[in-house]
């Protein structure tokens, strides 16, 4: 065949009138008028333009710089009649030589490559065009075929989802378990990659002939594909062909673990009705369930319907971690709220070995130490989680007390022995131990070691006639001096009637109601029970005190 004679030009404008003009330049765009004549008659789908160019000489295996010839750009159209009329012309071209080696020839320009190793078919495939790929496979056309980038035509028209091209590649033998791209992705792996409406049809084909075991790079299977995008109408069909449900991926995630994260509700429902495994332990570092990926995320029916099949040792058991972490990790509010009511424990598992909290509240309290105390901490307060010694040690290290009070409205104060370490938080005390006072602390925990700001402070809170003998001892050797002698005097009535009014409303009531302002007595007697008579100067001598002496101390 005759090359074209039709000029080329340079990216700077400059024409050369020949290709061999233009070796040693890049060129990395197409430029209109790169193609021949025949090719953008080709192209525009023009049959008659294309016939009268071809009868004047013109040839159909002139390239562009691309790569493609007349034949690529009228499969690529979709062009049938440009397509039959380019084979016939080469066809008659060829027609002199010998039988065999026209039909190399014939079979050689149906299967040219261009640059990107794009065939004809490659190219009809890929756009959906069926009737021409139909013709093309007539004439011999290799339908496995692979690109530089490792596709080949059924690859092309599942990645686009051309469901007739599939159905006639397939019934044309296509191969249909080869490996694509460096993912290692077959067909029906692709075939999972474009809009949902288009994956059952292909699916339809795909699961009678491809292995639908088949592992991509992270051990995913087509399933775990289906799963993870929520296709539940593909998913049924591949676990009817028998596809395996409790697949796992490299990093040992199930299909029921992914579809629950992404929250799937049909899918999980589907996966769990045919046979799927909660159970399976879904990680290498420890035992992650769906139930942790559906409280982790929120999806709160997927993980009501975990919940009713997921064994309870994941809440309580050795080296198991309870939902709640994650959940409480995650912030959900309503994970959290729904595991608590379904009974599972607000204490849990100590994981300080593994996440590095000992328990589901010491992670709330470290995911809320830079702002107002989170729903996760009431709740778990509320479902009557324990405060150890940490706890109690957090809510003091800090000059907020919104923390301290709504522990003490879910909590009793402790025995001083179970958090006295808590309270050598003195760089906080002005902020917390009025706080204290006024709920029940046991001032006599305080006073062996106070000097004489901190006592005549202190001992407003107690009746001093009643202290034991042994602490009236240890204060009878202290370097101190109280006005009027106040351990050998009277405590004054207002003193002791303020006491017995708080001793009679007991703490339970005066920490978790407002039991005095709802008391018959004047507003200003409300203040009184509540020792707001005593001044902020005597806190703060308190304060500046009780750092000295744990300094000292230390």
């Amino acid at each position: 065949l005759r090359p074209t004679q039709r000029k080329l030009h340079h990216p700077s404008g400059e024409a050369g009138s020949h290709p061999e003009s233009l070796q040693g330049m890049d060129f990395t765009e197409c430029y209109e008028d790169t193609v021949s004549s025949v090719a953008a008659a080709a192209r525009s789908g023009c049959r008659r333009q294309l016939r009268r160019l071809i009868h004047r000489g013109c040839s159909v295996d002139s390239r562009d710089n691309r790569g493609w010839n007349p034949l690529h750009e009228a499969a690529a159209a979709g062009s049938k009649d440009c397509v039959e009329e380019i084979l016939m012309s080469f066809l008659i071209f060829t027609s002199n030589l010998r039988a065999e080696r026209s039909s190399r020839c014939h079979r050689d320009y149906v299967n040219a490559l261009t640059h990107e190793g794009e065939s004809a078919c490659y190219l009809a495939a890929q756009r959906g065009h069926l009737a021409v790929v139909r013709l093309l496979l007539k004439t011999h056309a290799d339908l496995n075929q692979l690109t530089n980038d490792l596709s080949c035509p059924l690859y092309a028209a599942v990645d686009n989802g051309h469901t007739e091209v599939v159905k006639l590649l397939v019934r044309k033998r296509a191969q249909v378990n080869r490996v694509h791209t460096a993912s290692c992705w077959t067909c029906l792996h692709q075939a999972f990659s474009f809009p949902p409406q288009a994956h059952s049809d292909i699916v339809r084909i795909l699961v009678d002939v491809c292995n639908l075991e088949a592992h991509d790079d992270h051990r995913i299977s087509p399933l775990f594909l289906a799963a993870q995008y929520g296709q539940k109408e593909c998913l049924e069909l591949l676990i009817n062909a028998g596809a395996t449900v409790n697949t796992q991926a490299a990093d040992l995630a199930t299909p029921l673990l992914i579809a629950s994260q992404e929250g799937h509700q049909s899918c999980v429902d589907l996966l769990l009705d045919h046979g799927a495994d909660p159970n399976i332990a879904c990680s290498k570092d420890w035992p992650q369930f769906p139930i942790h990926a559906a409280a982790e995320f929120g999806h709160i029916s997927i993980l009501q319907r975990l919940i009713e099949v997921t064994d309870r040792t994941c809440d309580r058991g050795e080296r198991n971690v309870s939902p709640l972490y994650v959940a409480i990790h995650s912030d959900q509010t309503g994970s959290i709220q729904l595991l608590l009511k379904e009974g599972y424990s607000p204490d849990a598992q100590d994981h300080a070995d593994i996440l590095g909290f000992p328990s589901p509240l010491s992670l709330a309290l470290h995911r809320t130490s830079t702002k107002p105390c989170s729903e996760s901490v009431k709740l778990l307060l509320s479902a009557g989680a324990t405060l150890n010694a940490e706890e109690w040690t957090y809510a003091l290290g800090t000059d907020r007390t919104d923390l301290l009070e709504l522990i003490l409205d879910h909590r009793w104060i402790p025995r001083p022995e179970a958090f006295s370490k808590a309270l050598s938080q003195v760089d906080f005390a002005s902020s917390w131990l009025s706080v204290l006072l006024n709920k029940g602390l046991e001032p006599s925990l305080l006073l062996e070691k106070a000097d004489n700001d901190v006592l005549n402070y202190l001992l407003e809170f107690v009746n001093w006639s009643t202290l034991s003998p042994s602490l009236k001892t240890i204060l009878d050797q202290s370097c101190w001096i109280l006005s009027l002698h106040i351990l050998d005097s009277v405590p004054c009535l207002f003193h002791l009637c303020r006491l017995k009014v708080r001793e009679v409303l007991g703490p339970d009531q005066l920490m978790r109601t407002n039991v005095v302002q709802q008391l018959a007595i004047p507003s200003p007697l409300h203040d009184f029970l509540k020792f707001r008579d005593i001044q902020e100067l005597a806190i703060q001598r308190l304060t500046k005190s009780l750092n000295l002496e744990y300094v000292s101390y230390s």
